[in-house]
Order: structure tokens, then sequence, then C-alpha cells
């Protein structure tokens, strides 16, 4: 049986946001990139990078003296782990209700009209 990746958390995906714009990048890149938008020390930005190679969300490199670290998967492949892990858990694998609840009564003209487009071209690949 094979080990699955866990679902990054909060915290992770801020880490994994600025690694996917920047990486590959020293714990001192990410750090400065973070404390752009939240406060978070040098040693917790470190260790939360060490925690994510030991779950296998990034890689590390250790030919030089600082560190390199980078996603160990894409932007896109994280985002579709974390909503097959949302619809199974949340809505009983149901992607009807899933896109109902995200949609809701929020959605504008234009973001309808979108998905209108995205759903048509899915249609017609079948």
């Amino acid at each position: 049986m094979s080990k699955l990746k866990p679902v990054p958390t909060t915290t992770e995906l801020n880490l994994l946001n600025i690694l996917w714009k920047i990486q590959p990048a020293t714990v001192k890149q990410v750090h400065e990139c973070l404390s752009k938008t939240q406060t978070s020390g040098y040693t917790t930005v470190l260790k939360m990078l060490q925690i994510m190679h030991e779950k296998g969300l990034v890689s590390r490199d250790e030919s030089q003296r600082a560190h390199l670290y980078k996603a160990h998967d894409s932007q896109t492949q994280t985002q579709s782990s974390i909503v097959k892990d949302l619809l199974s858990k949340a809505f009983g694998g149901s992607k009807f209700n899933l896109v109902q609840r995200a949609l809701g009564e929020s959605a504008s003209k234009d973001e309808i009209n979108e998905i209108r487009k995205l759903l048509d071209s899915l249609e017609e690949k079948k």
C-alpha cells in the first residue's frame, strides 16, 4: 500500500505558496517573503520547512551550506489533492454538492459565464 502525502495545513500552504513563486529558496528567502505579510520567526520557518520535508511536502538540496527548499508537488497537484480530500470528507464524494456550496449565491455573472464555458469544453471532450 502506498503512503499518501498529508494535506498541507494552512501554515504549510502559506510556505508552499511562497516556494511556488521563488523556488528553490533558502530558509532566509522564505522567511523574508513571509515577513511581508505576517510575523514569524526565522527558526519557526526553519522548523516548519523541516517538518514539511519529513512529510514529503518539500524537497531539500543539502549540497550547500544554506539548504535549498522546493515544493515537492506543483501548485496544481497540491490543489487537486486538497479538493479530493475536501470532496471526500465534507461532501461524501459529490462534486455537485461541492460546486453548489462553493458557488452558493456569491458567483458573479462573469464567473457563471466562465464556469459555463468550462463545462461546455469539458462536455465536448467526452
